[in-house]
């Protein structure tokens, strides 16, 4: 296996477990750990992964998505506190954005069940959560269901969404940075992002700290659109300081 073939190895275990470790890397593909380390700081370079301390994990680009499956097995601690949090900041919002994604479901489960809310959602996922519910009502944005997500997009629903005017949407990326703004790799879902960034009255992002610092696709907001941005607590408070600058409140639990 020469480095090439190495290095495409590498992506795609960090695709197929959601990341990798750098021993067991090394060990697997008989290379020593810093050629290892080679490899992982090439591959941040050109964007598609991250490295973290002792290994690394894959970025969303536009050929590579995780499912909704796997984001369910990621991390779920962080995104229960994550939803937690986000929940609080309903203040008197009658009408709510849900966007696609499992913590934006996690957000579903977790809104208050003594008051009337109506909710609108491209995920197929959040809206069986809210119909469950006894006094929330789900509206579900029509159009194409992406499979990866199961989340509805493109004109149609864009259209029905753009109809609405909503006290506050919960809209989440598959990254944020500072420099790039919130990105996701799918045009047709940051059109949907986009037009509910702009029917809302409040914006509040939600997104574990793996999220930051990177940069996707397709573009549809900036930093500063957001109000409120919830985060975990990995987020170092320095880089808090830093999104906070850019206007949004930042929340790390």
């Amino acid at each position: 296996m020469n480095a090439e073939e190495r290095r495409h190895r590498i992506v795609a275990l960090a695709r197929d477990n959601g990341e990798v470790d750098v021993a067991k890397l090394a060990a697997d593909l008989a290379v020593a750990p810093e050629t290892i380390r080679r490899d992982l700081r090439l591959l941040e370079q050109h964007g598609l992964i991250r490295r973290t301390h002792g290994g690394a994990y894959p970025v969303e680009t536009a050929r590579f998505e995780t499912t909704l499956a796997a984001r369910t097995t990621r991390r779920v601690p962080e995104k229960r506190r994550i939803a937690a949090a986000a929940v609080e900041l309903l203040g008197d919002a009658e009408t709510i954005f849900i966007d696609e994604g499992f913590t934006p479901q996690l957000i579903a489960e977790a809104l208050p069940t003594d008051r009337p809310l109506t909710v609108v959602t491209a995920s197929l996922s959040t809206a069986a959560v809210i119909a469950t519910s006894t006094s929330a009502t789900a509206i579900l944005l029509g159009g194409r269901v992406r499979g990866r997500t199961l989340a509805t997009v493109d004109h149609w629903a864009s259209r029905m969404l753009a109809g609405f005017v909503i006290d506050l949407a919960f809209v989440g990326a598959n990254g944020i940075s500072r420099e790039h703004g919130v990105t996701t790799p799918d045009p047709a879902v940051a059109d949907v992002k986009a037009t509910a960034m702009r029917v809302a009255r409040r914006r509040v992002f939600v997104g574990v700290h793996t999220k930051f610092g990177v940069s996707s696709f397709c573009r549809f907001a900036d930093v500063g659109d957001y109000h409120t941005i919830v985060t975990d607590a990995a987020l170092p408070a320095s880089e808090a300081h830093r999104y906070a600058a850019l206007g949004p409140q930042v929340i790390r639990v």
